[in-house]
């Protein structure tokens, strides 16, 4: 079974969710369109962590998402 990837089209600004190529970078055949169900997981998923998640890239410290409920 191939790896799924996810990541965000800089074109698009969309979240897809797929397989990639041997290269590493080029989306294979049924990449799927999950951005909804991406942030919709993500604003579920924060709050469970005491209302903020630290995102690291690299081992540094890179983003911070906090999510406030309406």
């Amino acid at each position: 079974m191939k790896q799924l990837h996810i990541g965000t089209s800089p074109l698009t600004n969309r979240i897809y969710a797929g397989n990639v190529l041997k290269d590493g970078m080029t989306w294979g055949a049924g990449k799927t369109d999950v951005t909804g169900p991406a942030c919709g997981a993500v604003a579920e998923h924060v709050p469970a962590n005491k209302g903020q998640i630290i995102v690291t890239c690299n081992g540094k410290q890179k983003y911070e998402i906090r999510v406030i409920e309406l």
